[in-house]
């Protein structure tokens, strides 16, 4: 049985992300990425109006597959909030642990593109990182963390953003452990009763 071939933005977009999330977005130009493709450079630019775009348009496909992973991970933990909240955190060390692991590819962008805030990637990144912090808030509100939900996720997200950038820096998977243990505290603290 043969497969179907992917379309034609569908195979930019793959070799673009493999090359972008192995080299870093600087590093890959629009020839490497067609080439991996295996179209031209013009047929590259008919998908996408620029490099700029193409870096967005691969941010974008990860950000409903990233957030339904720990989605996913958070289903699939055992105990409360907390407990499953530590999950996320147990399974992105693991990940961590792997040799190919690279960090987060919205915020590994974002280092690269710091002098550029209107970038569309920068709006991308941004985009899915709020996303995450809308879904942490929802959950905590829903486990009565009250009018505290809102700073509880921001707070989960200073852990998870630092968690990744001392993980990457230190190649310490043992660094999201601890944020997970962290999270975990921050949550329980927000439940418990106030005297």
């Amino acid at each position: 049985m043969t497969s179907t071939p992917l379309p034609t933005r569908e195979r930019i977009l793959q070799a673009a992300g493999k090359l972008f999330h192995g080299e870093g977005i600087r590093a890959v130009s629009v020839d490497a990425v067609a080439a991996t493709a295996g179209v031209t450079k013009r047929t590259l630019y008919y998908h996408f109006r620029s490099k700029d775009d193409l870096i967005a348009a691969y941010l974008e496909t990860r950000d409903q597959p990233n957030l339904l992973l720990f989605q996913r991970w958070f289903a699939e933990s055992k105990g409360d909030v907390a407990d499953k909240l530590q999950g996320i955190f147990h399974n992105l060390a693991r990940s961590a642990r792997h040799p190919k692991w690279k960090g987060c590819g919205f915020q590994r962008t974002s280092v690269e593109l710091f002098n550029l805030p209107g970038h569309p990637a920068i709006l991308a990144g941004r985009t899915h990182k709020k996303r995450i912090e809308d879904w942490l808030c929802a959950v905590f509100d829903a486990d009565g963390a009250g009018k505290d939900g809102r700073e509880l996720a921001r707070q989960i997200m200073l852990l998870l953003e630092g968690a990744f950038a001392v993980v990457l820096l230190h190649r310490d998977a043992a660094y999201m452990d601890t944020a997970g243990e962290a999270a975990a505290t921050l949550v329980r603290a927000a439940r418990a009763p106030r005297g």
